[in-house]
């Protein structure tokens, strides 16, 4: 194993043989424990995997599944002391990544260090302290419970920290540690249910200067155990949490809406119909209001809207409520149109602004008629129908003879519609079941007066 192999044995190889333990990684928060077996498979959702061809292979290779139903692959990662307490088998609660590197760095464990730990469980914490002290250093672990300090020592042999790890069953509570390791440990670690009750065992064993910790859920346990420290002549007590929130990386496809939005945001279908209607809208509204035909004023009611107009010739990309409400412009605007000649007359140039005030939305929930058909006009009879189907060649616009068409409108109107194009962006989102408060750390310092 990479943790530590014993004296004498063989160096770590990089490829794997069978026996060794493999961690299998089929995504950040997937991972399993496998021992190569060249006579079994492995099976999960991503297919059938035959152990006998991960032999030789290096670690952190990826293999691809086999047999009927392959679909995937998956990762053959060496194991560490962080990859084994995500996937060990839990006898007890455990400690995990943030609070064991806490406990790793403030104990000042290095190689040649002894570390006494009381509470192995799984022992989580255990391979992470024999890491540390390896190789010439030492770990000596007490469980209360006999079977699963059996356990634990068997599982510390099978990983090849035997000569580092010593597990003996004791209750450390009640006895204290061995008389043989007083005066002989750098660091202590507790994981106890009344860790105060073991302080003075402690005090016995660490050398001066050496460091103290204890793990305890309740800030009443922790008061109990910094009251004990004092009496002992302990220093420099201090308590910490640690919380961990896992984040998952992945690609997701983005693409600008606009300047006033404050970076990418992710399209969705109705956002983009939503921003297509409010562009045909704009453009509507910032069309010229007429157009010269050889010197004379135009007749024709929809020459004031050929915003609107081009619009609509995009109606088949609108939903049926922006159609109504596209209809709805047209509509308003024609009802509002001279139609008399004399009154057309007082536009004496073709050319110049309208005062008329621009259509406004109707917020109308019947649908007014639509492209092709004819509009009721209030002022009596029936609208000429705004549009043609489809633009005609040599027509600006799609209007006959180039009435009220500015040049490029229906062209600028079509661009207005173009969607972003989306871009690959790489996103980090909060995991949903994020680990909240699990302890509180108390660190002190044994004096070197006592």
């Amino acid at each position: 194993m990479v943790l530590h192999r014993a004296a004498g044995a063989a160096s770590t190889s990089s490829t794997i043989q069978a026996g060794d333990l493999v961690i299998v990684y089929e995504r950040f928060d997937t991972m399993k424990s496998v021992y190569v077996n060249p006579g079994e498979s492995y099976g999960n959702r991503y297919g059938n995997f035959k152990l006998k061809d991960w032999v030789g292979k290096p670690f952190g290779s990826r293999v691809e599944s086999s047999g009927r139903g392959a679909t995937g692959w998956v990762y053959l990662l060496a194991p560490t002391p962080e990859l084994w307490t995500v996937v060990l088998r839990h006898r007890t609660q455990i400690l995990y990544v943030a609070d064991i590197s806490m406990i790793c760095t403030f104990l000042e464990l290095k190689p040649g260090c002894v570390v006494l730990e009381s509470g192995t469980g799984s022992g989580s914490l255990t391979h992470s302290l024999a890491r540390a002290v390896a190789p010439t250093g030492h770990v000596h672990t007490f469980e209360f419970h006999q079977p699963r300090a059996e356990a634990a020592d068997k599982e510390f042999k099978e990983h090849g920290m035997g000569d580092v790890i010593t597990t003996k069953q004791r209750n450390i509570e009640e006895l204290g540690f061995p008389e043989e390791l007083q005066g002989a440990a750098d660091g202590v670690f507790l994981d106890l249910p009344r860790p105060w009750q073991a302080v003075a065992s402690t005090a016995q064993c660490l050398r001066p200067d050496g460091v103290f910790c204890s793990f305890s859920p309740c800030i009443e346990q922790v008061q109990r155990t910094c009251a004990a420290l004092e009496e002992q002549g302990f220093f420099a007590v201090r308590t910490m949490e640690c919380l961990l929130r896992q984040y998952e990386v992945r690609q997701e496809r983005f693409a600008a809406l606009g300047d006033d939005l404050q970076g990418p945001q992710q399209l969705t279908g109705k956002r983009k119909r939503q921003e297509n209607f409010q562009s045909r809208k704009r453009q509507a509204a910032t069309a010229p209001t007429g157009a010269s035909n050889g010197g004379a004023t135009t007749q024709n009611p929809t020459a004031n809207l050929p915003g609107a107009a081009a619009a609509q010739q995009l109606d088949g990309h609108l939903t049926q409520p922006m159609q109504r409400k596209a209809d709805a412009v047209v509509s308003a605007a024609t009802a509002g149109t001279p139609s008399s000649p004399d009154q057309s007359t007082m536009q004496t140039n073709s050319t110049a602004p309208s005062n008329t005030p621009q259509p406004q939305l109707q917020e109308e929930e019947e649908a007014p008629p639509g492209p092709g058909t004819n509009a009721i006009n209030p002022a009596g009879g029936l609208a000429p129908s705004p549009l043609p189907a489809s633009p005609t060649e040599g027509q600006p616009g799609g209007l006959p003879n180039g009435q009220g068409a500015a040049p490029g409108l229906l062209e600028s109107a079509k661009a207005s519609r173009q969607e972003p194009t989306p871009e690959r962006c790489v996103v980090a989102k909060p995991v949903n079941d994020a680990r909240g408060h699990t302890g509180y750390l108390t660190f002190a310092r044994r004096s070197v007066d006592d």
